[in-house]
């Protein structure tokens, strides 16, 4: 009768030709120059028994013979890393064997009941013959079912017509052990795709022929240009039928199998992990010693820098703590952090265990390394409950350092965010930390204990701390309200409810107290940024005019760039000024010199930066605040790559100028605050009150001050693959950026000028490595894109006459780009064979175009420069 899977013939032997393909390479290349290998063999198959009671139920016989292993594509002699050497060679003659040992289906309705093997076979050839068992698994009527293959369960998909099947596999829907991790934001991270699909020729109810496809393509989110592919390919195809061995007669499947032999076990037909071992892989400390040059810091700029980075990472990954300590307690001064960032980054148990045995908090004199670590797990890439844990255990114990406290605050809420962001938000670790620092603000006396725990909740945005913050905004004196205001800018404008809204209106239109102007223009910020109504566009547009003097010109600025840059409230905005009260030439034509505006960095097919500059002075000339955004995005993503932001206040006193309302108490104080990759740091103080200030007047180099040095990991993709043909693959991208940005102040009474300077420098280098191990040869690919670049951010104002003169520059040195593709094929005995190609070129650089008013205003800058030091006879 018919049977609804396929069936043998009795006392036949199939004789079928297989062979299993891997191809590695770039995702458009053609498979003709691809690294790869092929394995091919005789299969041969025979029926052994068929339940009397059930003619669906089969159990079949599969042995491999004559087993080759080749190159995938063509090679001259000399590149051919398998020449001359016989299979026995290649393979080892104890796996050889081992593959060579027979197998036992039971077949039951076409798919695999039980597969029979031998107990303790080498993982590896056990998984190569069960993706030729996976192989012979198949319905013979449309449809879809979860079936368990190799690959893990799946949902699997038949289409059937005539003596043709079509058998299409969801691999992201397998269920299987998955080994690996992501990285945090998607605009840094990895997209990957996978295929599977099998087509099957019967013929007298049994198979002809069989090809199986599978493909995986992974492509750089931000730059889908860079990106690899394995394919792999298995073939069997019925070569003769001949006269075979009779059936074994019995009533139960697992009494034959008895019979035919005794060792034969029932083993999972889902692929076992397995690992090959490195034999002449350095140790760590060797390892460390042959990159330890290009760590110091005087070369942290450098794209040699970040590339040592992350091959520190991946071997600190397989280290054990007592390796990682030994590496960390014999290192001097100048290299400590550096080591102590490759460490953090590392993020493996082993890895937190020894940096933190070796930190002590309570030890003031280790501070620098004790921040290092800090930010470095405020960047984590994919921290995990115990770190979070360790931090809170931490912040609860004794700390010397009071900046370290505040940093370790900070860094806290960073991994509330992060571990929310994964769904992580209910974990132990992380309603403890919410807890403590909402409960901690709440009773907080200090304003520097304030701000710390306002600047976690500026990096945690947990939606139920938005009252608390309103609150600290309206009813604080300035930089606490100020603080809490710039951290309701953060949250994603679905968040800002109708009661944020009316908040933020209040204080722009100061209806209970008195604001600084920094808080008030950061409230009209967050009006117009989130999906403003008519009224509240036409409030703000009717009090400029009547606003302080310099602030009159930023609102005015700050609206012109909504409409210039087609931001999404542009079109209220237009919708307003139709209104002639509130668009006439009065209110458009204030004076003054601050200025906001907004513009694209890079315009690509994946992503695109765009920086934003805004620059709000007093009525007396003297920066209030200056702030540098810059944002990435693609279609479905934003990653706030970095913000500095200058306050200065109080100031007035110095030039015996008239402070603005509401600042005539303000303490002398100036200070930067950053935020890189979504992460608030610490704020920097230059000077705190006027004793302070006159010091460093006095004293004044301009030297920059650091900000920000040091080695961040931003892609962190790896991935284990299971390939439906039997060997393990691996794609690993890592991401690292050395980075050094500085700030510096310079004020001259003399020249009544004052001058600021950001200079970002940094070295990214991206590698990727996609390898297929089979034990006895591996094939695979690297890929890697570095570029160095420097981005200056000057201002200088002068002051001697109103409105004062300020010319804001924004430069880009040119900066070149490398990048590699290296393809290789290696036998463990050390042959190998590689193809390299390399691109470099040189990215010109660039002045950024502001408004034209800055134009003009450098040139009156440079000319009264000029004028000034020829005048001075």
């Amino acid at each position: 009768g018919h049977t609804t899977g396929p069936s043998l013939n009795n006392d036949k032997l199939y004789a079928f030709a297989y062979n299993a393909e891997v191809y590695v390479d770039q995702v458009k290349a053609s498979l003709q120059k691809s690294a790869g290998y092929r394995i091919s063999s005789g299969v041969d198959v025979n029926l052994l028994w068929r339940n009397p009671d059930n003619d669906d139920d089969q159990l079949i016989k599969v042995t491999i013979r004559d087993v080759q292993v080749e190159n995938v594509n063509e090679r001259p002699a000399a590149k051919n890393i398998f020449k001359g050497k016989n299979t026995e060679k290649i393979i080892r003659k104890d796996y050889l064997k081992s593959l060579q040992r027979p197998i036992v289906l039971e077949l039951v309705r076409g798919k695999v009941k039980n597969f029979y093997s031998y107990q303790n076979e080498p993982a590896f050839t056990q998984n190569i013959k069960r993706g030729l068992a996976s192989l012979f698994q198949l319905q013979l009527h449309s449809g879809a079912a979860r079936e368990v293959d190799i690959s893990g369960k799946c949902n699997t998909t038949y289409h059937v017509r005539q003596d043709q099947v079509t058998k299409v596999k969801a691999l992201d829907s397998c269920e299987t052990e998955k080994q690996g991790f992501t990285s945090h934001n998607q605009i840094l991270d990895v997209s990957a795709k996978a295929t599977s699909a099998t087509i099957y020729v019967l013929e007298d109810s049994f198979i002809k022929s069989i090809k199986a496809e599978e493909n995986y393509v992974w492509l750089l989110n931000s730059r889908r240009k860079t990106g690899a592919k394995i394919v792999s390919k298995q073939r069997l195809e019925l070569k003769s039928v001949q006269a075979g061995p009779g059936l074994i007669a019995g009533k139960q499947a697992a009494s034959v199998i008895k019979t035919l032999d005794s060792s034969y076990v029932a083993v999972p037909l889902v692929a076992e992990p397995v690992k090959s071992e490195c034999k002449k892989c350095p140790s760590l400390s060797e390892h460390w010693q042959s990159i330890r040059q290009h760590m110091y810091p005087e070369k942290l700029s450098k794209t040699e820098a970040a590339r040592s980075f992350l091959s520190f990472i991946q071997n600190i990954r397989k280290a054990t703590k007592e390796e990682i300590l030994q590496i960390i307690r014999s290192e001097n001064k100048e290299l400590l952090p550096q080591v102590v960032d490759a460490v953090t980054f590392a993020q493996t148990p082993a890895s937190l265990e020894a940096v933190l045995e070796f930190l002590d908090f309570k030890d003031a004199s280790t501070s620098v390394l004790q921040e290092r670590f800090l930010y470095a797990c405020g960047f984590a890439s994919h921290p995990s409950e115990m770190l979070l844990k360790s931090l809170t255990a931490m912040f609860k114990g004794d700390i010397a350092n009071e900046e370290i406290r505040e940093t370790l605050v900070i860094v806290m809420g960073a991994l509330i965010r992060k571990l929310c962001d994964r769904d992580g938000c209910k974990l132990p670790a992380v309603v403890e930390a919410k807890r403590l620092i909402l409960s901690r603000l709440e009773r907080a006396k200090k304003d520097d204990n304030v701000r710390m725990y306002l600047l976690a909740l500026k990096n945690a945005l947990l939606p139920e701390a938005i009252p608390l913050l309103l609150k600290y905004a309206e009813s604080e004196e300035g930089p606490i309200s100020n603080v809490a205001a710039t951290a309701i800018q953060r949250y994603d404008p679905s968040f800002l409810t109708k009661e944020v809204k009316e908040t933020m209106n209040r204080i722009y239109h100061q209806n209970r107290k008195v604001h600084e102007k920094t808080v008030r223009t950061t409230a009209a910020a967050i009006i117009l940024n989130s999906n403003p109504s008519y009224m509240e566009v036409k409030n703000i547009l009717l009090s400029i005019g009547e606003l302080p003097l310099e602030m009159n010109k930023y609102m005015l600025s700050m609206i012109q760039d909504i409409l210039r840059f087609e931001m999404p409230s542009s079109k209220t905005v237009r919708q307003v000024l139709k209104d002639m009260r509130a668009h006439n030439y009065d209110r458009f034509s204030k004076m003054g010199s601050s200025s906001a505006y907004s513009g694209y960095i890079t315009r690509g097919p994946d992503v695109s930066s765009t920086y934003s500059l805004d620059i709000l002075y007093s009525g007396s000339g003297i920066l209030r605040r200056s702030n540098v955004n810059i944002h990435i995005f693609d279609r479905n993503a934003e990653l706030h790559a970095s913000q500095v932001v200058i306050e200065a206040q109080g100031l007035e006193s110095i030039i015996a100028a008239t402070p603005d309302e509401g600042e005539e108490n303000l303490d002398s104080f100036a200070g930067m605050s950053a935020i890189l990759f979504d992460v608030q740091l610490r704020p920097v103080t230059f000077f705190q009150g006027y004793g302070d200030l006159m010091s460093k007047m006095l004293s004044a180099t301009g030297d920059p001050i650091n900000v920000v040095k040091g080695l961040i990991l931003l892609t962190d993709y790896s991935q284990e693959i299971q390939l439906q043909s039997g060997p393990m693959a691996s794609v690993e991208f890592l991401g690292g950026l050395a980075i050094d940005i500085s700030g510096g102040m310079e004020f001259s009474l003399w020249y009544r000028e004052s001058k600021t300077n950001v200079k970002n420098r940094v070295a990214a280098l991206v590698a990727g490595n996609t390898e297929v191990d089979s034990f006895f040869v591996k094939t695979g690919m690297e890929t890697t894109l570095e570029v160095e670049t420097t981005l200056d951010f000057i201002s200088t104002v002068q002051f001697s006459q109103y409105p004062f003169l300020v010319c804001i520059q924004m430069d880009r040195v040119e900066s070149p780009f490398r990048r590699s593709v290296t393809k290789y094929e290696s036998l463990p005995s050390g042959r190998r064979y590689t193809a390299r190609r390399e691109k470099a070129e040189l990215l010109a650089g660039n002045e950024y175009p502001l408004h034209q008013e800055n134009s003009n205003m450098c040139k009156k800058v440079f000319e009264a420069k000029s004028d000034s030091s020829s005048n001075w006879f």
